[in-house]
């Protein structure tokens, strides 16, 4: 009897909850409509508020110029040069390019863009959202970060609000607005696929977010947005088969490209500088041996005498792993805090040595600026060629001692004996030099006889005898 209650329960309980099946078989294919008309429409999700805050912010940029193009060879002929004397013409071409930017100061009309689309412009016109064109002039530029600095008139601008780079996390969602392929204002969206991208070779200094919001030719230098409308990058690489995107885009930290605007503002140009140190990133072996817990960091290989490093106690050896409270990941971590200070600036380093933790301070000093031979010197088997100490971003700095070749003009004697920029002259006429002037008085010695230099060129070296 109580099995025969149960299960009349069992099935009044189906009866109730299970719907007839002409029911289910109409809720089946009517689900869709359904569901669209239980949302109105204006809760439906969408950018737009978004896109329509920011995108007055962002400006399409065109520039024109004039580059030199490579010159006739028949104008090289003795002939022809005794025909034209000084008058040999110069061939040049008119170069156009487009690309973005984004307004960031409208009292003033400040506009940050990439340094590589005004790069050799005589003329720039922005287009804002409302099709006004603008003349706009360079204020200054920073090829090594890629970031340049125009001024409009500032009349009904609208400018976009900074975030704080730092708090970005990966699988955060962002919106690119751009001017790709001239095409005008264009918006993608995406989300950060990774931080902290570097050594891709795009810049000297980089520092890199990647994102697979769409970014193609003509979005440098255009905004990358939180969904709060916030700045949090300029736009400007991408990495893809003949450079169409694939889905990986690359935008220069705001923090960091706020740092360089400023300085290009106050001063029109960066003044860079340097703590002295040579160094390369904390590998799980070194971490072991030099008693170091974890793989963040960046090793002193090397301190240069004299140096800002040097003077507070900074030796060979020691792993760096904080700075200014930042902590400091790898070696182009490090390189890229120091590259946006000024000189002058005070730096707090906590370095790691024997296991035990130090807290240094120092100043971070200027670069050292390289002497010049110009063109029409005393020294004529040597003219056109630019002489230096050897420059930071020398793969060669800090481990060869000798005096770099900078520049060399095309078909100068210099480049005539064989000269290559990159070169470091380790001695002439079998003497030993290690700074510029040494090398010139050395070299006015024996102006009217040869010039036998050792000259370090990559991972080989020669001798150059210069008649």
């Amino acid at each position: 009897m109580l099995r025969g209650i149960i299960l009349g329960l069992f099935i009044t309980i189906l009866v109730i909850f299970i719907p007839p099946i002409s029911g289910q078989v109409g809720n089946v294919y009517s689900s869709n409509s359904a569901l669209a008309g239980t949302i109105p429409p204006k809760e439906l999700p969408t950018l737009a508020p978004l896109v329509e805050e920011v995108s007055p912010a962002v400006v399409n940029i065109a520039t024109k110029g004039l580059v030199e193009v490579r010159q006739n060879p028949l104008f090289r002929d003795p002939f022809f040069r005794r025909f034209f004397g000084d008058r040999i013409p110069q061939q040049q071409r008119e170069t156009a390019s487009v690309g973005s930017g984004v307004i960031v100061d409208s009292v003033r009309g400040y506009i940050v863009t990439n340094s590589h689309v005004i790069a050799q412009a005589n003329e720039i016109v922005v287009t804002l959202k409302d099709r006004r064109r603008l003349p706009a002039k360079v204020i200054g530029s920073d090829p090594e970060t890629d970031i340049a600095i125009l001024k409009v008139k500032p009349k009904n601008l609208k400018e976009v609000q900074y975030a704080n780079s730092e708090e970005l996390r990966v699988g955060d969602y962002v919106i690119a607005i751009g001017n790709p392929f001239g095409l005008g204002q264009t918006v993608t969206s995406g989300i950060v696929s990774a931080l902290g991208r570097s050594g891709l070779g795009i810049e000297n200094y980089e520092d890199f977010i990647q994102t697979d919001a769409s970014i193609n030719p003509g979005n440098s230098g255009g905004a990358l947005v939180n969904l709060k409308g916030e700045l949090v990058g300029i736009n400007t690489a991408i990495i893809g088969p003949s450079g169409g995107n694939v889905g990986i885009g690359f935008a220069i930290p705001i923090n960091m490209a706020r740092q360089i605007m400023d300085q290009l503002i106050e001063h029109g140009e960066i003044q860079r500088g340097r703590i002295g140190v040579q160094i390369q990133d904390l590998t799980m072996e070194l971490a072991e041996a030099l008693g170091v817990k974890g793989e963040s960091g960046a090793v002193v290989s090397q301190v240069m005498p004299n140096s800002s490093a040097s003077k507070a106690g900074i030796q060979a050896g020691d792993v760096i792993v904080e700075m200014n409270g930042q902590p400091v990941i790898g070696s182009s971590d490090l390189r890229n805090k120091v590259g946006v200070l000024r000189v002058g600036d005070k730096v707090t380093i906590i370095a790691i040595r024997d296991g035990k933790e130090l807290k240094l301070k120092m100043k971070v000093g200027a670069r050292d600026e390289s002497p010049k031979l110009s063109s029409n010197n005393d020294i004529p088997k040597l003219e056109g060629a630019t002489f230096g100490k050897v420059p930071e971003n020398h793969p060669l700095y800090g481990k060869v001692a000798g005096v770099a070749v900078i520049q060399i003009q095309p078909n100068s004697p210099a480049q005539q004996a064989g000269l290559s920029p990159g070169d470091i002259i380790l001695s002439i006429n079998k003497t030993r030099v290690k700074e510029p002037k040494t090398l010139l008085e050395e070299a006015q010695k024996s102006k009217n006889g040869p010039l036998l230099l050792n000259v370090r060129r990559g991972n080989g070296a020669l001798f150059l005898l210069i008649q």
